[in-house]
């Protein structure tokens, strides 16, 4: 068997953390005025958490100074951190570690890329850190979604070409990146919104054995 990266989203992928993410960002919207919707949320899936605050105030109509701004993102965070604090192997999306072990057992490469900054706290947290090869998460990148950075350094991270890199995500941003990358990307949602993925399931559920080892060896 070849031997593939296997390049993981977090938020969404991995465990549902776009809850707390909801909640922390309604509290700070609720602060200003701004009646922030799931709907809305949908506009931050993918993107950095300054860029987050952006397309909050934009909804607003509000400008703001940088040192508020800079308030509100800690704010957040830190509500945020409260939220993962107590988070607990129960919150892993169903189907994800059956297709770790899969990988881990025939030795495969795995890594994490995600905007998050709270990746490894969080991976600790729901006890699967140690599935992976690597970590890139919002503290070793600059660019945001779709640019393809975090995957690119990830590959790298692995000793791994783009052709051989295989991303798992939810987001529009994140399927973009991959492609941008030239890798596989595996679109974890609703087919019509994530439709410029190459492979698409609603869930890790409906992923087999079979079709993992498809992609190692393409």
């Amino acid at each position: 068997m070849k031997q593939k990266a296997f390049i993981f989203d977090l938020d969404g992928v991995i465990v549902d953390t776009a809850k707390y993410h909801y909640l922390a960002w309604q509290k700070i919207a609720a602060q200003l005025g701004i009646d922030f919707t799931h709907e809305h949320n949908e506009l931050l899936k993918g993107v950095s958490r300054v860029r987050s605050l952006e397309i909050i105030l934009g909804l607003g109509n509000i400008e703001a100074s940088q040192e508020d701004k800079d308030k509100w993102l800690v704010e957040k965070n830190e509500d945020y951190l409260g939220y993962i604090t107590n988070m607990k192997e129960d919150e892993i999306l169903e189907g994800v570690v059956p297709v770790l072990d899969f990988l881990k057992e025939n030795g495969q490469l795995i890594a994490l890329g995600s905007a998050s900054k709270n990746a490894r706290p969080i991976l600790e947290k729901v006890n699967i850190l140690h599935y992976f090869d690597a970590i890139v998460d919002g503290n070793d990148v600059t660019n945001a979604k779709p640019d393809p950075e975090v995957f690119v350094r990830a590959a790298q991270l692995l000793d791994k070409t783009a052709q051989d890199s295989i991303v798992f995500e939810d987001s529009v941003a994140g399927i973009q990146a991959a492609n941008i990358a030239n890798m596989v990307s595996v679109g974890i949602g609703h087919k019509d919104i994530l439709n410029e993925a190459r492979f698409n399931f609603n869930d890790f559920t409906e992923i087999d054995n079979n079709f993992l080892k498809t992609l190692v060896n393409e």
